[in-house]
């Protein structure tokens, strides 16, 4: 995969989000979840780009680092989320797939990155 492709996968990753975050129900807990979950998934793509104009192999790493934060909070507020509308459990899994499946290249990128810098 290559970096346009992924970087493309965060974008769309981060838009699946709002439009889901846009179909459920407003109320207090989706409200706070939805608020997390927001930040969390669209900071996943905006961070990949960053870590493609890292000034070093440990800023790019840093970055990265944040990514795998990023999506793995995504995976929990997805997760909460799915407890409180059930009738969305369907595209809510699909969403924490692509979010599992977006934080394992990131860890293999920051394992990759840090075994050719040694």
């Amino acid at each position: 995969m290559t970096k346009v492709e992924l970087l493309a996968r965060f974008r769309q990753f981060a838009i699946d989000v709002a439009l889901l975050i846009n179909d459920l129900p407003k109320n207090t807990i989706n409200n706070t979840y939805c608020g997390q979950l927001i930040r969390s998934s669209s900071s996943t793509g905006a961070n990949y780009r960053a870590s493609q104009r890292a000034k070093s192999t440990a800023d790019f790493i840093n970055k990265l680092k944040i990514v795998e934060e990023e999506a793995d909070e995504s995976i929990f507020f997805l997760d909460l989320l799915s407890v409180f509308n059930s009738q969305f459990k369907d595209r809510i899994e699909k969403l924490m797939k692509e979010a599992n499946e977006l934080l394992s290249i990131t860890v293999a990128s920051i394992i990759t990155a840090r075994n050719n810098n040694k």
